[in-house]
């Protein structure tokens, strides 16, 4: 008797991966296409594929071994139906959201502005759906006013490996102060929205392009009243970013925000020097 038993599970369990693989086989989301978000304008297809080794280290469930993501995107991102362009658009995933990440895609199957990645398939408020991983970071992003010592206070509690230095320089008259914090496994974009946020610098600045001229400047068109200088500073290399600033100069105060890569760790700082 038990042996028979022991037969029929085993014939059922074959049915049903059976049924699992037909129906993975068959699903229409095999097609990969361009993916939009609400602050991001078009999108173009990378001729290239590259393994993303930042995707594979996310904060994960202890208990169900789920694997998460937070969205940067300040104006929200599409989760659509299936991972292409025209699929429809199922909800709207706020800045800051946790989602849970179903499957995550390895390989850069798209670029939006400068921005390599591929459509994850996630979990957002019992929906499941696919969204562009390059608005997807592992690191929550920082919220409105928060320090930057806050912020990586906050951090530490998942992430240890941050590391957050202040120092002071100048002179009586003029004393300056420098913040730092160190994000180990961030990619350019991620440390570049988190700068634009925790810093305050103006939204109307999308990342920079990899791809372009060695050196350049972009110059905000609507500075607030008061302020000399308000630009970004843009240092390449082969199409390749070494550098971003955001130079701010007024009657006050001046102050730069400097993004480089170092030793495989993103490191924002901001140096403000009182006049």
């Amino acid at each position: 008797m038990l042996t028979i038993m022991k037969k029929v599970v085993l014939i059922l369990s074959v049915a049903v991966l059976t049924t699992v693989f037909i129906s993975c086989k068959n699903n229409p989301d095999n097609h990969r296409d361009k993916e939009i978000v609400e602050d991001v304008p078009e999108t173009q297809l990378s001729d290239t594929s590259v393994d993303l080794a930042w995707v594979d280290t996310k904060e994960i469930d202890p208990e169900t071994q789920a694997e998460y993501l937070y969205i940067t995107a300040f104006s929200g991102l599409s989760l659509r139906e299936y991972g292409n362009l025209q699929s429809e658009k199922l909800a709207r995933m706020p800045y800051g959201t946790k989602v849970k990440v179903l499957n995550a895609e390895k390989n850069t199957t798209m670029n939006v502005d400068g921005i390599k990645g591929g459509m994850n398939e996630v979990e957002f408020n019992h929906k499941k759906g696919f969204a562009f991983n390059g608005y997807l970071s592992k690191y929550f992003p920082p919220e409105g006013d928060i320090s930057v010592k806050g912020y990586a206070n906050e951090l530490n509690r998942i992430f240890p490996e941050i590391v957050f230095t202040e120092s002071t320089g100048g002179t009586a008259s003029n004393p300056s102060n420098t913040e730092t914090i160190v994000l180990p496994g961030a990619k350019w974009h991620e440390a570049f929205f988190t700068a634009q946020r925790l810093f305050d610098f103006p939204k109307e600045f999308n990342f920079p392009d990899p791809k372009g001229n060695n050196s350049e400047t972009i110059t905000d068109r609507k500075p607030k009243r008061g302020v000399w200088v308000s630009q970004l500073e843009i240092t390449r290399k082969d199409n390749v970013l070494e550098k971003i600033e955001y130079v701010y100069k007024s009657k006050k105060f001046d102050s730069k925000v400097t993004i480089v890569k170092e030793s495989g760790a993103m490191k924002i700082s901001k140096t403000e020097e009182v006049k």
